[in-house]
């Protein structure tokens, strides 16, 4: 392939990729400063070239076909390498710089994350930080996240993870609920009124450990829920159900009696703090420095 045609077909798969990333040929004709009309034709003439289909398009949707896929896959490890390579050479000559772009869940962020950006940033002040809540796995390649931090048990994917931490979750309730509804053993929460993490598959399946008891299985009824932490802690204290919290989110709720241990004998299992990132065999610099600084401040 002539070198002029090398060029001109590199920069199709640079907006094949970018169409897959966002779903969308005009999301990633305005991320790469064309036209959607000039996106859609470097994929057309990239399908020529190759002699193959690699978007499936519909009114509603755009998707990679089987061999689109295959191609996409292959050429986001190379597009990762030859970032790395740009980001090796500039700190080597300039230190760490660029944009590292995060996100986490609200309330640990706030919680734990943002109070370490002072430092990080004094560490690295060449390098800008964009920080973003409550962004999905999917997002991850979608919004060209760098890294996100997740709490609780992961699902399968292609990502790859590092576990920064564990920690505690607890049952808890209102007293003014818990005067309404005795709850002596693991069989009451059957039948009482669930706040439901609606993030969770089984949001109030849960199987609780006692040292004298054993361990007891119980699925409960929901009847509220919602996808924020501060929104079921904010429901439990109104005194409209039982709800799973981290232990961290509620400790002040408790001490100070807004809410109760709900069976306290028992336990639940430790959840993962985990940084998620991209799969790929060249993991940019700055995602290695930041992974290892929330490691050196969180890690236990």
């Amino acid at each position: 392939m002539p070198r002029t045609a090398l060029h001109t077909q590199l920069n199709r798969v640079q907006t094949f990729l970018a169409v897959v990333d966002f779903g969308s040929f005009t999301k990633a004709a305005d991320f790469l400063g064309i036209s959607k009309a000039m996106a859609s034709q470097h994929v057309k003439a990239l399908e020529q070239a190759l002699g193959v289909t690699l978007l499936a398009r519909s009114t509603r949707a755009i998707a990679p076909t089987e061999t689109g896929q295959s191609f996409y896959e292959d050429f986001k490890v190379i597009v990762s390498d030859v970032e790395g390579a740009f980001a090796s050479v500039l700190h080597r000559h300039n230190g760490l710089s660029g944009k590292l772009r995060i996100s986490t869940t609200g309330e640990y962020g706030e919680r734990f994350i943002l109070p370490l950006i002072p430092l990080f940033a004094a560490r690295y002040p060449a390098l800008s930080l964009s920080y973003d809540t409550d962004s999905s796995l999917s997002d991850l390649i979608a919004e060209r996240l760098d890294l996100v931090v997740r709490l609780g048990a992961l699902p399968d994917s292609n990502l790859r993870s590092r576990q920064l931490a564990e920690y505690d979750i607890v049952v808890v309730a209102a007293p003014a609920f818990l005067a309404r509804h005795a709850i002596e053993r693991p069989e009451a929460l059957t039948e009482t009124p669930w706040i439901a993490n609606s993030n969770l598959q089984g949001p109030t399946a849960w199987t609780l450990h006692s040292a004298q008891a054993g361990s007891a299985s119980v699925v409960g009824r929901v009847a509220y829920q919602s996808n924020a932490s501060h929104a079921i802690r904010a429901m439990a204290c109104a005194g409209l159900g039982v709800a799973v919290l981290p232990a961290w989110l509620v400790e002040q709720d408790l001490a100070d009696g807004t809410l109760r241990r709900v069976l306290p004998d028992y336990s639940l299992p430790r959840q993962p703090i985990s940084v998620v990132y991209p799969n790929s065999n060249h993991v940019p610099r700055k995602t290695r420095v930041f992974i290892d600084f929330l490691c050196e401040h969180l890690g236990r």
